[in-house]
């Protein structure tokens, strides 16, 4: 028996899994981290404390497994995208703490970007992303300027930049290659640096941002059998083993849901949403706000390609529920308390959750978060409706733009993460959607996303559709609602997501 071994590192926590030959789970841990606030819209974390979670994690599922009646073929990464850690090359010390996606501190500079007609002429073509505050660009530029480490270290030439799963590989191969400074075309994809087309580094980005080349990672390709380095992680195994998969975390997902062909869709229900398409192997722009990113690669130079809508806030938005206002026990609650409203839905009350702004696909940061509609009659299950609703109807808006952009209508979303567990979320989604919404046996592709990449490129499977026979069904969600309360919601969302948008600009005028 051939085991592989994918490490997750997510937004709240890292996740190992250990998988068998045929796909199957076998052994798994998982440890929470800490998130950093030091002033309003500035999200940080340790990348030591991340580090540490992850030998811990490793340690745990390892002794999960009985490696004496097999082995371990590979090591898979999958992480957090555009989370930024700086660190010294020659110490390993990291010169900051990571600037996590959700960050906002640079929000000036992107409304810069675009003020100078640089988004679309420039960052668009080359990246397929827009100027945001999401991606690592602005985060690398800004730590550039201001901690007196990051100057100086890269002054002498000794820094490093990477997304999670640049540092965690480079960590993990530190003691037998002296540290693989390396991140995959779907990661490399995420920082605003790389020119999509081309599968490399961009020049005149990383002149744009005042970016040294020589602290950027060997971006390559996210199924590696030339392999990124060898690691007996931390000396947990007692031998080395290839470290050959890496993909950012919705890149991840969408292989671990067999979605290799073209219109294959999945949708991601984490601290925020992230629907992925694939679109196959040539990049297509989007005209309708959505992000072109690379899904996956398996060889230099080559790339299958996905169109992204990103949601910053929904199942986050659930614990928000329970840990700020206090109106359900917990996020598992919420389905329960929602059905109570029966027939009457939400009743008019609409919640928009644009705590840090809307990404897709309005990429407005100056939104902020509204509840509306609010009557006498208003009781804590109409909100909590409302709130379930706002995850699915942000879908709607991304699954609308992939229409517009590609042609292709969506039949069927295969979902995962954790609030997909929740069923009168799933239901209400695909009533919203209408179309099929089918959840796989276990929801945490993520992690098997990982794994199966890992597999594939040490040779545990042969090939995509060898993995394709692996994924299996769980349940499955029939769109139940007639066209005309369709309509009716969708109208008095758009009523209620127009009161959200430009809020902050409104204000601060």
């Amino acid at each position: 028996m051939r085991y592989t071994v994918s490490i997750d590192q997510g937004t709240t926590g890292t996740r190992c899994l250990v998988v068998d030959e045929e796909g199957r789970p076998v052994s798994w841990a998982y440890k929470e981290h800490a998130n950093i606030y030091p002033r309003p819209g500035w999200v940080e974390q340790d990348p030591l404390e991340i580090l540490e979670a992850t030998k811990a994690v490793l340690r745990e599922a390892l002794r999960g497994v009985n490696l004496e009646a097999g082995s371990v073929a590979g090591v898979g990464v999958t992480n957090q995208r555009e989370t930024t850690v700086l660190w010294n090359k020659r110490s390993g010390i990291p010169v900051y703490n990571t600037i996590v996606w959700q960050d906002t501190r640079t929000r000036n500079r992107c409304d810069e970007l675009r003020a100078q007609g640089l988004e679309e002429d420039t960052i668009h073509r080359l990246t397929g992303l827009y100027a945001s505050t999401y991606f690592s660009a602005t985060k690398i530029e800004w730590a550039l300027k201001n901690v007196p480490k990051a100057q100086e270290t890269a002054r002498k030439g000794e820094l490093a930049f990477g997304t999670i799963d640049s540092w965690l590989i480079w960590n993990m191969t530190r003691r037998t290659n002296g540290g693989a400074h390396v991140t995959d075309y779907s990661n490399a994809s995420r920082t605003m640096l790389f020119d999509i087309h081309k599968l490399d580094w961009s020049d005149e980005l990383l002149s744009l941002f005042g970016i040294p080349d020589d602290i950027m990672p060997d971006p390559l390709p996210s199924i590696y059998s030339d392999y990124y380095g060898f690691t007996d992680l931390w000396g947990i195994l007692g031998k080395e083993v290839p470290v050959c998969g890496d993909l950012g975390d919705q890149q991840a997902a969408l292989v671990g849901q067999a979605c290799y062909s073209v219109g294959d869709a999945k949708n991601t229900y984490g601290t925020g949403c992230f629907l992925l398409q694939n679109i196959g192997r040539t990049p297509k722009l989007s005209r309708h706000g959505l992000l072109t990113t690379v899904a996956y690669s398996s060889e230099r130079g080559k790339a299958t390609y996905a169109m992204e809508g990103s949601i910053a806030i929904a199942g986050s938005l659930l614990k928000w529920l329970a840990e700020n206002l206090g109106i359900i026990s917990s996020p598992r609650e919420s389905g329960e308390v929602a059905s109570r409203t029966g027939e009457e839905g939400s009743a008019g009350v609409y919640l928009v959750p644009a705590f840090s702004g809307l990404f897709a696909p309005y990429w407005d940061p100056t939104a902020r978060g509204v509840i509306i509609g609010l009557s006498a009659y208003t009781r804590r299950e109409h909100i909590i409706q409302a709130a379930l609703e706002s995850i699915c109807w942000q879908v709607y808006d991304v699954v609308e733009s992939i229409e517009k952009d590609t042609g292709i209508r969506l039949s069927v979303l295969k979902v995962d993460g954790g609030a997909s567990m929740n069923d009168y979320l799933m239901q209400l989604q695909a009533d919203i959607l209408g179309c099929e919404v089918v959840r796989p046996e276990f929801a945490e592709t993520t992690s098997l996303g990982a794994a199966f990449a890992a597999g594939l490129a040490s040779d545990v499977w042969e090939d995509f559709e060898t993995l394709r026979s692996l994924w299996r069904e769980s349940a499955k969600f029939k769109p139940t609602w007639p066209m005309e309360r369709r309509i009716s919601g969708l109208k008095g969302w758009r009523a209620a997501l127009n009161r959200a948008r430009g809020w902050l600009r409104e204000v601060e005028s």
